[in-house]
């Protein structure tokens, strides 16, 4: 497990400022037919449609910032027990993605949106699911404190920014489904098994900041 805490690149100051400066502007309508997508080998299937959906990243402003993620509960009907960035469906009523992400952070973990402040998004990524997932990355001040829904989150972590920000640590699986092999990014740390649509939206934020 590769970690460079000692970095200059995950100063705090830098790491925002870096994303303040090379993230896509939160207020401008997600899913352009000019922006990349994160996944971009995903070959969807005929008649295939995505729901607008919408992450939050959340990296929290320590001296050494982490990423605040959580574990899904095993009740779930998708993507249960699995390691995920606060998030859901964009509803009619939010305002953008990164409206339904706050909102979204807030059922599920209790994350106060008085301590968030949106600095950009990334491309989408299209999950197999049915989802085109908008990812809404914040600086999240250290104070929170936060209360899970146990109907939908087992429990929250965080992950020093700097191991998901070293590509040594972005390794490559597959599995087979479906008659077919699919290729996938994961990225273990400690007793987490990162891997998916989350490991990928990972890797489209480093290739975004620090490629």
């Amino acid at each position: 497990m590769t970690i460079l805490a000692d970095d200059d690149r995950f100063l705090p100051d830098r790491v925002f400022a870096v994303a303040k400066r090379r993230l896509l502007p939160v207020s401008e309508a997600e899913g352009g037919a000019s922006e990349p997508v994160i996944n971009a080998d995903f070959k969807p299937p005929r008649g295939f449609r995505a729901r607008p959906a919408a992450v939050l990243i959340p990296i929290v402003a320590r001296d050494h910032p982490t990423v605040l993620m959580t574990r899904r509960t095993a009740r779930l009907r998708q993507h249960a027990g699995q390691i995920a960035f606060p998030g859901g469906a964009v509803d009619p009523g939010d305002a953008d993605a990164a409206a339904a992400a706050l909102r979204e952070a807030e059922e599920e973990i209790g994350l106060d949106p008085r301590l968030v402040q949106p600095l950009g998004r990334l491309g989408p990524y299209i999950a197999g699911t049915g989802y085109h997932i908008t990812p809404v990355v914040a600086r999240v001040e250290p104070s929170f404190r936060l209360l899970l829904n146990p109907d939908e989150v087992e429990s929250a972590f965080e992950v020093p920014l700097s191991f998901l920000m070293t590509p040594e640590n972005h390794r490559q699986g597959s599995r087979e489904w479906d008659g077919t092999r699919h290729f996938f990014y994961e990225m273990p740390y400690d007793e987490h098994y990162i891997w998916g649509i989350t490991a990928g939206i990972i890797r489209g934020l480093y290739e975004r900041l620090f490629a």
